[in-house]
């Protein structure tokens, strides 16, 4: 049955994205990823009316390992126009992402309409990191690692919401009940869809003939955040889900899963494996994947060599 899925596996392992972006966040005065907040703050005071800064006492972003922060600016000025606000969010003090609305579109996507691509209902540039949502009027400036973790589809609720509305997540790394592996399609659309923000469905290429269709499941909540959950079915049956994650909370999700499954089963530099090898913490490129009883056995045998 499993004829091919070792070397899917490996091909996944293998061809991690490599993205040529450029440094689209430039606009804001020169700014760049990854610089510390002092560097971004002063820019900002710059070119913006009102600034403020936010530190949440508990660390849920996934993209933070020891601290998070959000800077929240108003009436940025650019070359290009004046956005009305936007939020640039800081992991351990670099800046990994931000997050513009009101004249956002306009300003940093006018010149590039006519060359953009689009996915679901954004418009996007992948190479740049840049995505945007015309209804709207947002825009995201990402990262390479923000963008693996699907930030597009997550609004910081710092822009715009009250401190203490900030929604709440419960911080289990539990396999979802609603994640029912073997189950058919026809039972989970419903389940998915019911425990996602949106859902965008996607045939896939055939090279696997073990998954011809996977569900994109975004603002699923696990383990303290909205995540985007890949659903993967076989015959019409649920085998594989990947659940995307940053390597800021590798260490928090190792501590639950071990809370929750005891110690790992197996462990390398890339893997650490739970509950008799149908749950994988991925370490090079953040993601928790969850599998079949059988399928979990087929790894352990023929790609794991246990």
């Amino acid at each position: 049955m499993y004829t091919n899925v070792k070397k899917s596996l490996l091909l996944g392992l293998a061809l991690l994205p490599v993205l040529a972006f450029s440094q689209t966040e430039q606009i804001f005065n020169e700014i760049q990823f990854y610089e510390p907040l002092s560097t971004v703050q002063e820019k900002l005071e710059e070119i913006s009316q009102t600034a403020e800064l936010i530190v949440p006492k508990e660390i849920s972003f996934p993209l933070a390992k020891l601290n998070e922060a959000h800077l929240v600016v108003s009436n940025i000025k650019t070359e290009h126009g004046t956005i009305n606000k936007a939020v640039f969010t800081f992991s351990d003090d670099q800046l990994t992402n931000i997050e513009a609305q009101g004249n956002a579109v306009k300003v940093l996507m006018g010149s590039d309409r006519d060359s953009l691509g689009t996915y679901m209902d954004y418009l996007v540039d992948f190479k740049k990191g840049i995505l945007g949502k015309v209804e709207n009027d947002k825009v995201w400036i990402l990262s390479e690692e923000a963008l693996h973790i699907n930030l597009f589809t997550w609004e910081n609720p710092y822009l715009n919401t009250v401190h203490g509305s900030v929604p709440k997540y419960s911080t289990s790394a539990k396999i979802p009940d609603f994640l029912q592996m073997g189950a058919d399609l026809e039972t989970l659309r419903p389940l998915l869809k019911a425990n996602s923000d949106l859902v965008y469905e996607e045939k896939l290429d055939g090279s696997d003939p073990n998954a011809q269709l996977q569900l994109n499941c975004f603002g699923v909540s696990y383990a303290g955040f909205p995540r985007k959950v890949e659903a993967r079915f076989g015959d019409n049956k649920l085998n594989m889900v990947w659940i995307l994650t940053g390597k800021g909370d590798e260490d928090r999700l190792r501590e639950q899963l071990t809370k929750i499954y005891g110690e790992p089963v197996f462990k390398n530099e890339v893997w650490e494996i739970f509950n008799d090898w149908t749950l994988g913490l991925r370490k090079d490129k953040p993601e928790v994947l969850i599998m079949t009883k059988e399928l979990g056995q087929f790894y352990k045998k023929e790609y794991f060599k246990q």
